[in-house]
Formats: structure tokens, sequence, C-alpha cells
């Protein structure tokens, strides 16, 4: 058996931090996004499908059929494929509501896999509670037959109406049938016989496409390209024996830095503000301060004394009124190149509310001081 001294162990553990060490560094950035998580593949999508059906056995929340004839004509319809004539009869049920069912049938969906449906009421329907979808086709843009929905409609609402009150949560007219809908057909799409794909980025930069592309070309060789700063085309390097599809399997996991325009996102309607880290602001004088006058009345009763003779009960008016002219507020002096937290602290030294931050970056940017973008919504 080795014996090894404390110098011996020592020098071990020297090694082993040594090891940690270049580990933490080839380790990649925290910050870094996967390329799957920022790109779109070409032609790798999903496809929308939509159907009208019926929905039957409903507690008499369904369509009122005088005014909803197209629910009529459908039941007909339904009555005389399965051999029931009722072509000439009136029908007067409340139990069957006419409805619109939606699906989206996922890329490289195979035929017999399920996928989830929506369904909404169509008419005046007040619930789909308890009802089950008939049998219905659900069809794509081109018209042919993808998939066909039947089953027990799930509600998550609900409502309960009594003689002097109702109480309701969600929506009763909408519902979901998990893996309702069987596939019937494929989207042709021959993947493995594809030598090159176009990588299209979700938020469209001259940067962040020119990382990808070095990504790619680090870990497999010179096989990518920046089209345009929305688009990276990737060829399949012709001694790679796998294909398409495990070639994308493997540069959708190299990490890239993402790069972001300086930007500012400003909902007037909440008062919300998202900034950008980039952000940065010139030199400036900042001063903050509004007149706010606030009238308060508190009207006193006066009474007479006890057993007076000819006291009346009075109502003695008694009016507060306080200024608030914007007193103790400070001139902020925010220095070129500021990043995003000292513009924030800043603000906030200042007793910035969010409204009136909206107002002070309209300000900085129409004064020339602001270096980023700012959308108002």
């Amino acid at each position: 058996m080795p014996h090894f001294n404390r110098w011996s162990l020592r020098l071990i553990g020297s090694l082993c931090l040594c090891v940690a060490f270049l580990a933490a560094i080839a380790a990649p950035a925290q910050g870094a996004s996967r390329i799957k998580d920022i790109v779109d593949f070409e032609n790798v999508r999903e496809n929308q499908l939509v159907g009208y059906g019926l929905v039957v056995g409903l507690n008499g929340t369904g369509d009122m059929l005088r005014n909803a004839p197209f629910t009529e004509q459908s039941m007909k319809s339904m009555l005389d494929r399965l051999g029931i004539n009722m072509r000439d009869l009136r029908m007067n049920t409340k139990n069957v509501a006419a409805v619109t069912v939606t699906a989206t049938l996922p890329p490289f969906a195979r035929k017999g896999s399920r996928i989830d449906v929506q369904i909404s009421a169509m008419g005046d329907a007040t619930s789909l509670q308890g009802g089950t979808l008939l049998v219905t086709p659900l069809v794509g843009m081109d018209g042919e037959v993808y998939a066909v929905a039947q089953g027990a409609v799930a509600v998550s609402g609900f409502e309960a109406r009594g003689a002097a009150q109702s109480v309701s949560r969600g929506v009763t007219t909408s519902a979901r049938i998990t893996n309702g809908a069987i596939v019937e057909r494929e989207v042709a799409f021959a993947l493995g016989q594809m030598d090159s794909m176009k990588l299209a980025l979700k938020n469209p930069d001259f940067t962040t496409a020119q990382r990808i592309a070095a990504a790619i070309n680090t870990a497999q060789g010179p096989v990518a390209r920046m089209l345009d700063p929305t688009t990276v085309q990737v060829d399949l390097p012709r001694d790679y024996p796998y294909g398409m599809a495990n070639f994308i399997s493997e540069i959708e996991l190299l990490p890239v830095d993402v790069d972001q325009p300086a930007r500012i996102v400003v909902d007037e309607a909440s008062g919300t503000i998202v900034m950008g880290a980039d952000v940065k602001v010139s030199r400036v004088a900042i001063a903050q301060g509004n007149l706010t006058i606030r009238v308060t009345e508190m009207p006193q009763v006066s009474q007479p004394a006890p057993f007076s003779q000819g006291g009346q009960t009075t109502v003695v008016p008694r009016t507060s009124i306080e200024v608030d002219d914007g007193t103790g507020k400070q001139l902020g002096v925010l220095e070129t190149g500021v990043s995003l937290q000292d513009l924030v602290n800043g603000l906030n030294a200042l007793g910035v509310t969010p409204r009136d931050l909206i107002t002070i970056l309209q300000a900085l940017r129409a004064a020339g001081a602001l270096q980023a973008e700012v959308e108002v919504y």
C-alpha cells in the first residue's frame, strides 16, 4: 500500500483546487443562453387546426335554436347522416351547442398521436359544463383534415345563480379536452435529407447573429454564416455521418451571449417601466416636484348645553387645507454614461413615483440626454 506524507497530501489538494479552477473557467458563463432558446429552426414549427362541431348533453344551457339557426341545421345534418330524417320537423332543445374547435399540431406529429383541443361556444349557450363533443374533423389552411376530435369537455369556470345574487368564476362557454384529438395526417417534411438549415432569431440583432455563427464555427468548423440580423445559415459538414437532426441537437446546446439594444418600454396604463441594462444617460440635471393642494372637509355637530332655552343643534363646517409645493425636493445631477442602476438610484433618491418617472424619461429623451429607445404603450 503506498504511503503519503502530509506534504504529498497538500500537493494533491493543490492540484485538485487547480483542476476545479480550470473547470470553472471552461464552464459557460451563467448569463449565456442556449441557441435553442433564442432561435427558431427553419420549418420546425407548429400548425394551427380548426373545426366546427356540436357539444351535446348540456343541462338546458345550450343554444336557443330560434336565435342560432346554424345549430339546428347542424343537428339535422348529423341526424340525417345517422339515418334519422328530421328535415321537415321543428326542433326545440337547449341541450346542444354549436362550437368551434381549435388545436395546435406539433412539428413532426405522427399518425395516432394525440393533441389537446380548445372548444368555444358560437351561439348563445350559457355553459358547456357536462357536455360531450361529437366527432369533429380538424382542418389546416390547405383544407385537409389532419386530426379528429371527440370527448367529454372540461370547463374550468363555474356559475351559480339565485333569486337575488349570482356567483361566477372563469368562462363557462370555453372548454378544453386534454388529448382530445387523434392525428390522422402528418405534415410532410424530410429533415434528414436537408444539407443546410436557417436559424431565425426571435429578437433580431446583428451582434447576436454574429455570435451564434461564431459559436457554431468554433464547435463544428466553418459551417455557419450570418445572412442578416434575423437569419444565420448553417451547412451540414461534408464528413458528418449522422444527418441534420443529430447536427441540430449538437449545435442547439451551444451557449451564446445575447446582446440587446438599449431600450425602455413604458406602459402608461399600468405605470409599468422596464429598462434594459445598457441604458445610458448623458450629463444632465433633474428636478422633480409637483404642486399638490389637498382640501379636506370635516364638519362637526354643535349641540346646545343641557336644559338651555332656545338652543339649536347646528353643523359647524371645518375645512383643512394642505399645500405641498415640492419643498425639500433636490436637484439631482447625473454624470455622463451612468448605468441603469445609477439612474434608478438617483431617481429613487428624488422620491420619484412610476408615473413621474414616465414623464422624466420622456423629457430626457426630448433633451437628447437619454441614450436609449423609448417605447410607450
